[in-house]
Order: C-alpha cells, then sequence, then structure tokens
C-alpha cells in the first residue's frame, strides 16, 4: 500500500514553485525600474528615460497610442502616487497596483507550493481577457480626450 499523503494534490510541485519565483523576480524587477524612473510631467513619454525612442504615433499624429502613459503611470504608481498614476494612463495604473498583487501572490506561490497561481490563471481566461481589453480601450479613449489640444 502506497504511503498516505493526505494534502497530495493541495500544493503545487517544484516545477511550479520556480515558475512562480521566476514570475516574482520578473515583477519585482519591472517595479523596481519604475520605482527608480522620474514620470515625466506631460503624463507620457517616461519610457524615454529608459533609452527608448519617442512614441511613434505622438511623433507622426500628435495622438496618443494605446499604450501612451503607461511607463509614466507605473512609475507614478511605484511612488505610491496613485491619482497621479490613474491621470497619466488609467490602465497603466490599475497594471502597476495589479503587478504589486502578482508579485505577492507568486512569491507565495513559490515559497509555500500554493495553488493560488491556478486562481490568478484562470481568472485570465475568457471573460478575464475580454474585461481588459475593453479596459486597456477605454482607458487609450480618456488618453485620447485629456490629450493635449484635443478640444481644439
Amino acid at each position: 500500500m502506497p504511503p498516505m499523503r493526505p494534502y497530495a494534490g493541495l500544493h503545487v510541485g517544484i516545477a511550479g514553485r520556480v515558475l512562480a519565483g521566476g514570475v516574482a523576480a520578473a515583477v519585482v524587477a519591472v517595479l523596481l525600474v519604475a520605482a527608480r524612473l522620474q514620470a515625466d510631467p506631460r503624463g507620457h513619454g517616461t519610457h524615454t528615460k529608459l533609452g527608448m525612442y519617442p512614441c511613434g504615433w505622438v511623433v507622426a499624429f500628435d495622438k496618443p497610442c494605446p499604450t501612451c502613459g503607461m511607463t509614466t503611470a507605473f512609475a507614478h504608481a511605484a511612488d505610491a502616487h496613485y491619482l497621479e498614476a490613474f491621470h497619466a494612463q488609467p490602465m497603466g495604473a490599475m497594471l502597476a497596483i495589479g503587478a504589486a498583487g502578482v508579485f505577492w501572490g507568486a512569491a507565495h506561490v513559490a515559497a509555500t507550493g500554493s495553488r493560488l497561481g491556478r486562481v490568478g490563471a484562470t481568472m485570465l481566461g475568457g471573460r478575464g481577457l475580454w474585461t481588459l481589453a475593453a479596459l486597456t480601450a477605454a482607458a487609450w479613449g480618456y488618453k485620447v480626450l485629456t490629450w493635449p489640444g484635443a478640444s481644439g
């Protein structure tokens, strides 16, 4: 008779724990970079401080792209300036706060073997992805409406 394992199936294996540790490390790296950035006061363009080129949409059309302001929002959120983060890019603010939650959840899974990650993964299926897409589109609309010169 095989030995009894009363908690078998309630925890992830070593591969899942290593994966969760990798996710936690990647997310904390993004948040640490964001914390070191000085947010651009225009509400977009902070990514250029990382050596990236200015947004092609802004250069070509003087209009924001769907992700304009995300790096700025992350920089504000990493400094706990949540209102400024929301004003820069609402979806970016939500993603930054969500990233912090993902870090803690992934670190918990890595440390304990909890199946919490599976709950999070199921939230990203079907309706979860459509909800994220709708929120991203709404945030882009907000950015377009609040873009300098949008009313003129």
